[in-house]
């Protein structure tokens, strides 16, 4: 049972600590009523334009492609670390310590080379894409 109430208490800290912040910074905090503050773009500036504004898809590309290759190196690193003491060990042989970090680093290779066919890391086209891509239209 005293493992519970240690739960508990961690809980409840873990719950009050955030709370706790959020009542002393609402008390402390200034309070400037303003008509602008509630307007849909907070900053201050009136807004000009439409709200459907169109971003380039290659800032998401690039983002994602990204995160992909940074999960893929933190996989990475604690396998490597692992690596010798799997090889060192009679219960692995080369094949099964191996084997899955070459299929997870080759299924990677297959997405990059699939990304890079199709442009996806391409920033920036040159004259010569750009005419190429308009004469196909």
């Amino acid at each position: 049972m005293n493992d519970w109430i240690a739960i508990g208490m961690l809980a409840l800290v873990g719950v009050s600590i955030p709370l706790g912040m959020m009542v002393v910074s609402y008390l402390l905090r200034p309070s400037v009523p303003e008509t602008s503050k509630r307007a849909t773009y907070e900053s201050g500036e009136v807004p000009t334009g439409g709200t459907r504004i169109r971003f380039n898809i290659q800032y998401y590309m690039v983002a994602l492609l990204f995160v992909v290759f940074d999960i893929e190196t933190v996989l990475l690193f604690p396998w490597a670390v692992v690596y010798q003491d799997a090889l060192a060990s009679p219960e692995y042989g080369l094949l099964e310590a191996l084997g899955p970090m070459l299929l997870f680093v080759a299924i990677l290779l297959v997405g990059l080379a699939w990304a890079w066919r199709t442009g996806a890391v391409q920033w920036a086209q040159t004259p010569r894409q750009a005419a190429s891509d308009t004469d196909r239209q």
